[in-house]
């Protein structure tokens, strides 16, 4: 079975669990994932199945998530199953304050990642590093946040600021609620999480394990085909004798209307009926189109 599998990913387990679990109800050994969700948080987690396993570095990288930022605490791994590093009750904290404090978290931002998270410094993960207790400078990243909205404000000793979070691949929302929660000078960590949109999925038509396995069973589950999953890449379509020799593996001369009017890294290349070929590069200057992944050979 080949295609991609936008799954609703349950709280408290981790992508790896349900990469697991998937390759079990499909009993199907090639399965893999885009974008890590921590075990906590819930939502959207695309799964490659068969060849789209090859496919997953060209999905869309735009996200977005639902979170919830509770201020007056801070943990180890800046959300709320680390362990508590302090507390502080910040009863006088207000909804207007905190939002206040957004505005420096969107756009082009520089990030510290958790020192629990999967990034590699020296060849091992920072989550490995950070258990044995070993203490590491954690590199700074450049990423993009596109929007922020403030969707609820509960107050209390320990406030909690609901938030819709648009942003680019790489982005921690778990660092957002940890510098959040310095710049209003009370701390915060991350207390819920849900992811709504990865890599063009979203949230609404996401399967939660118990349905997949349901439409397994009934032999109704179809995976999502590569040209939807990757319609955010512009297409070029081939056909004949140019299509035959590209999927075998050649650089073909691209003529006339085939010829793609938005300049790309990369495309889609399919047949007339729309048919999933792979990915190509297209060179303006030669007018040719190279295989970059063949999905479906000659």
């Amino acid at each position: 079975m080949d295609g991609f599998l936008n799954l609703h990913k349950p709280s408290g387990w981790t992508s790896h669990d349900c990469v697991a679990k998937v390759r079990r109800i499909l009993q199907q050994k090639k399965v893999g994932h885009g974008g890590t969700l921590d075990p906590m948080a819930t939502g959207v987690l695309p799964i490659a199945l068969g060849r789209a396993t090859r496919l997953i570095q060209y999905l869309p990288g735009e996200k977005a998530y639902r979170a919830t930022v509770r201020f007056g605490l801070t943990t180890t791994t800046d959300d709320i199953e680390g362990e508590t590093i302090e507390t502080r009750s910040t009863a006088s904290l207000t909804e207007e304050a905190a939002i206040a404090q957004l505005d420096r978290f969107i756009g082009s931002i520089e990030q510290i990642p958790p020192k629990f998270s999967a990034i590699q410094v020296n060849g091992k993960r920072l989550y490995d590093l950070a258990r044995v207790g070993e203490d590491v400078d954690v590199p700074v990243r450049t990423v993009v946040v596109s929007a922020i909205e403030v969707g609820g404000w509960r107050g209390g000793e320990f406030p909690e600021l609901d938030l819709s979070i648009a942003c680019g691949a790489g982005t921690y929302i778990r660092a957002i609620a940890r510098d959040l929660g310095e710049a209003v000078g009370t701390g915060a960590t991350l207390s819920s999480l849900e992811r709504t949109l990865s890599s063009g999925l979203d949230l609404g038509t996401s399967l939660a394990i118990e349905a997949l396995t349901e439409r397994i069973e009934a032999g109704t589950f179809a995976p999502i085909s590569p040209n939807v999953a990757l319609v955010g890449l512009p297409a070029i379509a081939i056909a004949g004798d140019i299509a035959r020799r590209w999927r075998l593996g050649q650089r073909v001369a691209i003529e006339g209307a085939a010829v793609p009017e938005v300049a790309a890294e990369f495309y889609r290349v399919c047949g007339p009926a729309g048919d999933f070929f792979g990915i190509g590069r297209f060179n303006v200057e030669t007018a040719q189109l190279a295989p970059k992944m063949v999905y479906a050979p000659a």
